[in-house]
């Protein structure tokens, strides 16, 4: 069975898993012995009721989260119970090149946004005896793991903060993620997810990179030749030193299987589509925080659903970096304004869904 080293090299062992069992998925499929792989911080009080739960974004990992956290951050580990929770196919949790047969590689069943949250749901509340969540906050595909716990679970989340993403995802957005896609299965070496190395599919990923080089970022970036940020010198550099190394060391299959949920992120599927009626059934206390260079997801989308949402604010996060402002890259010019936000939040006094 083929196994990519990217998802354990550095972070192997810094992790712990949770199995789940026979999971059934939204889509009639299922995962066999479906694994979570989870990593916690800080210590569950008495009352289990300081827990944060964090998912993770496309393409990344636990380990991308751990600059949230410390003692000087809002995220702070002396105080909460802090759960960064993998999503299902990004390497670490159950994933395509992970899985045994009948589900391995090009067999790995579709998962939605529905699925890992109900999964992170039975973690939580099996492996903790967890009752109540303080708050949920992600990026990206993390955001949108959010608003599905918010909705789903509306008395146990008590607030919430989706960074840089959507409740229900655009049409421009699923566009663009269907390139990400495409680049990647247009490689005659993916053999329709029947590769036997990553490296087979070395082009796909390429191009796959490339795509990201020009959304992921902002034009105000390339601009102001921000790109030392990342630890490079030049754009070519930060291409091709950078971005094209970082995905082709990923799993293809895994990426795709994230790609094809990330499009059908929806919590109007609840609500017989009806996106409003969803949101509405938040009783959390809600920050939207999408970041204003987003290409993906811009301030207007954002604000357009956080109208929807009672007792919500628009927390507009700034950075010239992009969606790929996430990694954190401008210190503390960016996660001071997360910090911010993120303490006036829990600085919030909550009682059985009523502020």
């Amino acid at each position: 069975m083929y196994k990519n080293d990217f998802y354990t090299k550095e972070i192997h062992g810094d992790y712990e898993i949770y199995n789940v069992g026979d999971f059934d998925l939204e889509d009639g499929g299922k995962i066999p012995d479906c694994k979570l792989a989870y990593k916690t911080f800080g210590e569950l009080n008495e009352a289990k009721d300081n827990v944060i739960v964090i998912p993770t974004w496309f393409s990344g990992t636990s380990k991308d989260y751990e600059i949230y956290i410390g003692e000087e951050r809002a995220l702070n580990p002396t105080e909460y119970f802090i759960i960064i929770i993998n999503q299902i196919g990004n390497g670490l949790s159950s994933s395509p090149h992970n899985s045994p047969a009948p589900i391995s590689m090009s067999d790995f069943p579709k998962v939605r946004i529905a699925d890992d949250v109900r999964a992170q749901h039975q973690l939580i509340t099996e492996k903790f005896g967890i009752k109540e969540v303080a708050l949920v906050v992600g990026g990206s595909m993390g955001a949108q793991q959010t608003y599905e716990w918010a909705v789903r679970y509306p008395d146990m989340v008590k607030r919430a903060a989706p960074i840089a993403g959507t409740a229900k995802n655009t049409i421009h957005d699923f566009l663009f993620t269907q390139t990400l896609m495409d680049a990647i299965t247009s490689d005659p070496g993916w053999n329709n997810g029947n590769y036997n190395s990553n490296t087979e599919v070395a082009d796909g990923l390429k191009r796959h990179a490339d795509i990201w080089s020009v959304m992921g970022l902002s034009t105000e970036f390339y601009q102001q030749e921000k790109w030392t940020l990342f630890g490079v010198e030049s754009a070519e550099e930060f291409v091709t030193g950078f971005l094209e190394p970082f995905f082709q060391g990923m799993d293809p299959n895994a990426l795709l299987t994230m790609a094809w949920k990330w499009q059908r992120g929806d919590v109007s599927r609840m609500t017989n589509g009806n996106l409003k009626e969803a949101l509405g059934r938040i009783k959390a206390k809600v920050f939207v925080m999408p970041i204003d260079e987003d290409m993906f997801f811009p301030p207007r989308d954002c604000k357009a659903e956080q109208n929807m949402i009672p007792n919500s604010e628009l927390k507009v996060i700034h950075s010239i970096a992009g969606h790929f402002g996430l990694f954190g890259g401008e210190g503390s010019y960016y996660h001071d304004q997360i910090d911010k936000h993120l303490h006036e939040l829990l600085a919030t006094p909550v009682a059985d869904g009523i502020y």
